[in-house]
């Protein structure tokens, strides 16, 4: 069995050498960890450089857009088992293994994590329960709790979901937990293996509220949700038919 990791970057130099640490670690040799930068305009790419470790593929890319970015890692990869990671958190130990043994079971496995400061100081011991995550396509097609950092999977997963949705309202992490939903086993474990670090520049914004969880007006949040249903009614369709 062979574990592939995808990273997406862009102007990571404060986190990511911490990251990656915390990553390969897990790993056995036979591994990867496939990082495709965005054209970051700082040190990212030779902090990752500088690790000299045989198992980071770096790619270079030039979309622009966090979404198109993790499919450019994504269409690299060649293990049996996909982690997705963002660039600035801390993976736990006993992270991969958990993992790995859950999905003997289960498709798709999203753990928890303890949400951070830019510190790593605590501030949520639970992000599930911060932020009520747990399956279901129509719940998560409302209010996604499906966040790459937690996210495990067959591969078979992410080749079925792929290409992602072009529109830009339907997230690559979102698409590939309802995917994984409607074609195969999900499982939502409740033990921390993630210290989540949020900080001014991260990419992914939370709050308790639904309504407040973007500047987005009212009616752009209802839209988006709307696209969300179709893209899922749409692949149902292609995918049943199919058979």
């Amino acid at each position: 069995m062979k574990i592939s990791v995808c990273i997406a970057t862009y102007n990571g130099e404060k986190y990511i050498r911490q990251q990656l640490e915390s990553i390969l670690c897990q790993l056995t040799d036979r591994d990867e960890v496939i990082v495709s930068d965005d054209g970051s305009s700082d040190s990212t790419c030779d902090i990752i450089e500088s690790l000299n470790d045989k198992r980071i593929t770096l790619l270079h890319n030039s979309s622009h857009n966090i979404k198109w970015n993790f499919q450019n890692a994504l269409e690299h990869i060649s293990g049996d088992i996909v982690f997705l990671s963002d660039q600035d958190d801390v993976w736990l130990p006993g992270k991969v293994e958990r993992c790995v043994s859950l999905l003997d079971d289960y498709d798709l496995v999203v753990h928890d994590s303890k949400l951070c400061d830019s510190d790593l100081n605590i501030t949520h011991e639970s992000f599930f329960a911060f932020y009520h995550s747990g399956p279901g396509v129509l719940k998560n097609a409302i209010n996604n709790t499906y966040f790459g950092a937690c996210m495990a999977m067959q591969a078979w997963i992410v080749k079925t979901a792929l290409p992602l949705p072009k529109t830009q309202e339907v997230g690559h992490d979102i698409w590939l937990g309802l995917v994984a939903e409607m074609v195969g086993r999900v499982y939502f474990l409740n033990e921390p293996y993630l210290l989540y670090r949020r900080h001014n520049s991260a990419h992914t914004n939370l709050s308790e509220s639904l309504l407040h969880r973007s500047k987005r007006p009212l009616a752009t949040k209802i839209w988006s949700r709307v696209v969300v249903l179709k893209e899922v009614i749409l692949f149902y369709l292609k995918h049943y038919y199919a058979k």
